[in-house]
Formats: structure tokens, C-alpha cells, sequence
């Protein structure tokens, strides 16, 4: 009998995982409040989903207060913050898991009521995204226009990201993910329809990817390679993004991350949507597979995969490992499920985001089968 593919060993960077089936990063909105502290609850989360050898990324953290833009999004830049994450990768490494945390920094994503000072958010140009958002108190609001960031603001963006990294060593974490996707800040300076700079971070492609290399090298520094992870959202448009020549700007990308030497690659593809369970885009480019033609290391691939797309995508080299998200929140136990081709509960949708443990850590593993809600 062949191999499992999603159940091959894979190093990565510094590890050495068991299996290929990747927590993907996860926004939940639950953070103790004041202060965005992770807490007991989410160390319970994150124990639940936790695997002997398997990898999970955290929810997007909040790298300074200026990165911040949604309610109850945790943070690493206070003592609290780093205690709260210190009992999540406990909870994880109590189960043999490793977990590396994602950081980001959200731009223009964001509302002056959920910035210090009531300051409007900032992003490479004044260029408003599409849509609304919600305020500090939870409530719709439309987009504000959010404020050019000066190049002399640049150096403190690229040594917040590094000072999260750092925290997240000193909190216990296996490496860090920068978040480089889905429209915020190091996104919207990659693409030309939210980066209209005219300095050396605007207008050519190399000059649009320069904070983001920037950043990449600074944590590679803190940390070293093998405990960094990159992410990328090539051809999405989630929040309002486009670029007039993608193909051109995410061949340069993974050009200049290949030569970092990363401890993987972590890329969304275009035909994940991240507001419906409806059927995705079949037709949408095969992200993964255009970045393994130029990234030579350890590339994630995640965006609407179920086991047998999983399975397919890595015996046929297209990725590495396949990232998975909405059925990691219904499955804690989601690679045993795939393992034995069990059936995979159902998410409810409507406590994706803030609340308590409904929705969060009451779904049941296999164990407890005859426990699970609706049973």
C-alpha cells in the first residue's frame, strides 16, 4: 500500500513534523479584554488542536497598537501579552506540537476608535478600501481614508515586526509567520492598486517589495531562517486589493524570499473566500504550484481543500503541506479524522468571531463523539 501523502514526515526549517496538515492562521476574537491578552481560553483552543509533530499557526497578533483594527485581537508587546502566549505554546508543546505565531501589522484595515490616540489608520498611500468595517465598539462604519506613512516611519514598522518576534521566542514559540496577505500593511505595499508612492518603497516592483524583504530580514536576524515563515495571498482580493502585472510582482516575491532560505512559504490561494461557504472559483490560477516553479523550500499551500484535494496537491509536488482553517475550528482533532477518513463535523459560522467557548473550544475530538454538540 502507498504512503499517505498528507502523512509523510517534512522538515521544516528547525522541525521536523509528523504529518503535512497545517493549522492555518485563524482570527477568533477572543482575547481578554482590556489589554488584548491571550488567556486560559485560548490556551485550551490551541491545546485541543495541537498534534504530536504537527505544526499550527496562531491568529493574526497584533505587532504595536498601530497594528491593530479589529476588536479583541490579541497582541506581543506588553509583559501580559507575552505571559497569556507563554501558556497557549505551553498547552501546545504539552502534546509533542510545535506552533509558530503569526504577526501582523493590519494598515489601512483598521478604524481611528480602535487606534492610539484616535489616530486614522496608516497604510503606504491615502487610498480608502472599498466597503466598511467595524468601530471599537463593534458597529459597522465605512472605511476611513487612512493616513501616508512617512518613509521616516518605515525603520519603527520593520523593528515592531522584529520586537514581535522576539517576544514570541521569549513566549515559548517554535518561530514566527509574517503576515504578508489578505490586505494589510506589507500587502499593500506590494501591489500598485494601494501602494501610489513615489520614494524608494513606490512605483517598481522591487521598490514595492522592499518593506516587506525588509521586515523578513530583520526577523531572519532575531531569529534566524529556520524559525521563519512567510505568507502570502497572490492574485486575492480580500479588502479591496489588485495589482495591474501580479504575475510579475509574486515571481520577484518568491525570487527574493527563495534566497533567505526560509523555513517555509505559505501561500492562499486566490479561490479561498473568506466570507462564504459557497463553491469556489475552479477556474482561479493554481498559486502553489506557480511559486514551487521559483521557492525551492517547504511551501503551504491553503484555500478550500478538502482530504482528497490535500492528498492530490502534495504526491503531485504542487505544496508541501496543505493548510487548512475552517474545518481545524468544528475538528480539533482534524489529522486523526483525516488519518482514519473519518467524517468531519460542521463549523457554525456565526461564533467565528469574539464570544466565549461556544463556538471555540466545546467541539468534540472523536473521543468524544457522543458528546458532540448536536448528538
Amino acid at each position: 500500500m502507498r504512503p499517505d501523502p498528507l502523512f509523510t514526515p517534512l522538515k521544516v526549517g528547525a522541525l521536523e513534523l509528523k504529518h503535512r496538515i497545517i493549522m492555518a492562521p485563524m482570527t477568533r476574537m477572543r482575547s481578554a479584554q482590556p489589554g488584548d491578552n491571550p488567556h486560559a481560553l485560548n490556551a485550551e483552543y490551541y491545546g485541543q488542536r495541537a498534534s504530536e509533530g504537527g505544526l499550527l499557526i496562531t491568529e493574526a497578533t497584533d505587532i504595536s497598537p498601530q497594528a491593530h483594527g479589529y476588536w479583541a485581537t490579541p497582541g506581543v508587546y506588553t509583559p501580559a501579552q507575552i505571559a497569556g502566549w507563554r501558556a497557549v505554546s505551553d498547552a501546545v508543546h504539552a502534546k509533542d506540537g510545535f506552533i509558530f505565531m503569526q504577526i501582523w501589522h493590519v494598515g489601512r484595515i483598521s478604524h481611528s476608535s480602535l487606534q492610539p490616540g484616535g489616530a486614522l489608520p496608516v497604510a503606504p498611500s491615502a487610498v480608502r478600501p472599498a466597503g466598511n468595517h467595524t468601530n471599537a465598539s463593534g458597529q459597522p462604519v465605512a472605511f476611513e481614508t487612512p493616513r501616508a506613512l512617512e518613509q521616516a516611519e518605515l525603520g519603527g514598522i520593520v523593528s515592531d515586526f522584529v520586537a514581535a518576534a522576539r517576544n514570541a521566542q521569549e513566549a515559548g514559540f517554535d518561530g514566527v509567520e509574517v503576515h504578508g496577505a489578505n490586505g494589510y500593511l506589507l500587502d499593500q505595499f506590494l501591489r500598485n492598486g494601494t501602494n501610489k508612492r513615489t520614494d524608494r518603497y513606490g512605483g517598481s516592483i522591487e521598490n514595492r517589495a522592499r518593506l516587506l524583504l525588509e521586515v523578513v530580514d530583520g526577523v531572519i536576524a532575531a531569529l534566524g531562517a529556520q524559525r521563519v515563515g512567510v505568507r502570502l495571498s497572490p492574485w486575492n482580493r480580500f479588502n479591496d486589493m489588485s495589482d495591474s502585472d501580479g504575475a510579475a510582482l509574486w515571481d520577484y516575491v518568491a525570487f527574493e524570499l527563495n534566497k533567505r532560505e526560509l523555513a517555509y512559504l505559505h501561500v492562499v490561494e486566490p479561490r479561498a473566500d473568506f466570507t462564504t461557504d459557497l463553491p469556489l472559483d475552479a477556474d482561479a490560477p493554481d498559486a502553489a504550484a506557480q511559486f514551487k516553479s521559483v521557492f525551492t523550500g517547504p511551501l503551504i499551500s491553503a484555500g478550500g481543500y478538502v482530504a482528497d484535494s490535500a492528498r492530490a496537491a502534495v504526491a503531485d509536488a504542487r505544496a508541501d503541506a496543505i493548510a487548512f482553517g475552517r474545518p481545524f475550528i468544528s475538528n480539533p482533532d482534524l489529522p486523526e479524522r483525516m488519518r482514519i477518513g473519518a467524517t468531519l463535523a460542521w463549523h457554525e459560522r456565526a461564533t467565528f468571531y469574539g464570544g466565549d467557548h461556544r463556538g471555540y473550544t466545546d467541539y468534540a475530538a472523536l473521543a468524544d463523539a457522543g458528546e458532540a454538540r448536536g448528538a
